[in-house]
């Protein structure tokens, strides 16, 4: 078989390291860049729920901070990422440590406080989620103006 160049076609590469491994040719194998690959499909998972949630966390504070402008299509937006949260949670429940990691809360509070404000053209949005996760992802739940402050 000939070896195929993992960075002038990675498809190319992909299948001929698949059939390296089904084949039993492990001496074969590019084990950096397969190392490197299986990292990034875990990096991959992470990124998309980062993702998800920053566009949950921004709809749920536009619904917070803009109310008179809240629809269907907001209330339909965040239907869709709670459950498509949900549906990363259960295929790789691994994911939910993220849930714990500050770091990754503070990147993806600062896209979600982004995005509201390029949306809303508001900006005093909390340094930090007022609300748990439970709630950010409890399908009945919207934010409410009672105490935080706002004046409707």
């Amino acid at each position: 078989m000939a070896i195929s160049n993992y960075d002038g076609d990675i498809v190319a590469w992909a299948n001929e390291q698949a059939a390296f491994l089904r084949a039993g040719l492990f001496s074969q194998l590019d084990i950096e860049h397969l190392a490197e690959e299986i990292e990034d499909v875990g990096k991959s998972e992470k990124r998309e729920l980062a993702s998800r949630m920053a566009v949950l966390l921004a709809h749920l504070l536009k619904c917070q901070y803009q109310p008179e402008r809240q629809g269907n299509s907001w209330r339909r937006t965040i239907k869709e990422q709670r459950n498509a949260i949900a549906i990363c949670i259960k295929k790789t429940p691994s994911l939910k440590a993220e849930f714990s990691d500050a770091d990754w809360w503070s990147g993806v509070w600062s896209d979600a406080v982004a995005k509201a404000s390029e949306e809303t053209g508001l900006g005093d949005f909390p340094e930090s989620s007022p609300w748990t996760v439970d709630t950010i992802l409890d399908p009945g739940w919207l934010p409410s103006l009672v105490g935080y402050g706002i004046n409707p």
